[in-house]
């Protein structure tokens, strides 16, 4: 009886679980290039990148596309992330440093497709104007390998 009481218990949690997360993502999303809604880059990123938030939130549980854009010449110090992040390059080059951060950069062109393991050290940047689509699960976070280049800290 023990038995049955905890498996009816955990079966209701998770019921009450995904039926809280459907009730907030939508049953289909469908974008137009036209219909994407960029807006400044999250404090996580330095100054000059976009993002546009396609699917889910990045900031709460659960999965989530969004785009970044960033402009030519643009870096991100050696970072990692505590969730896998799945990136297609949509345009551009999106130059990637992995090898904790000190490998040779390689420049991924429009239809690149990179996928990255939590905690992998890497760079990021852009040789030109460069959009990116980066799908993974939230909550999404930066860590930065030395807090100094961290944005959110810089003129602290």
């Amino acid at each position: 009886m023990l038995k049955l009481t905890i498996v009816l218990l955990v079966a209701g949690t998770v019921l009450t679980t995904l039926l809280a997360t459907a009730a907030d993502t939508p049953a289909h999303t469908a974008l137009a290039p036209a219909d994407i809604k960029w807006g400044p880059g999250p404090a996580s990123l330095p100054p000059g990148a976009q993002v546009a938030v396609l699917y889910g939130d990045p900031k709460k549980e659960g999965l989530f596309a969004m785009r970044l854009k960033f402009p030519k010449g643009y870096r991100i110090p050696a970072h990692t992330h505590p969730k896998p992040e799945v990136i297609t390059v949509i345009s551009g080059a999106f130059r990637l440093t992995t090898q904790q951060g000190h490998g040779p950069a390689k420049a991924w062109t429009a239809g690149s497709f990179v996928a990255m393991e939590p905690g992998l050290v890497h760079q990021a940047g852009a040789d030109e104007e460069t959009v990116v689509q980066l799908n993974s699960t939230g909550p999404w976070a930066v860590t930065y390998v030395n807090s100094n280049e961290d944005p959110r800290k810089v003129g602290q």
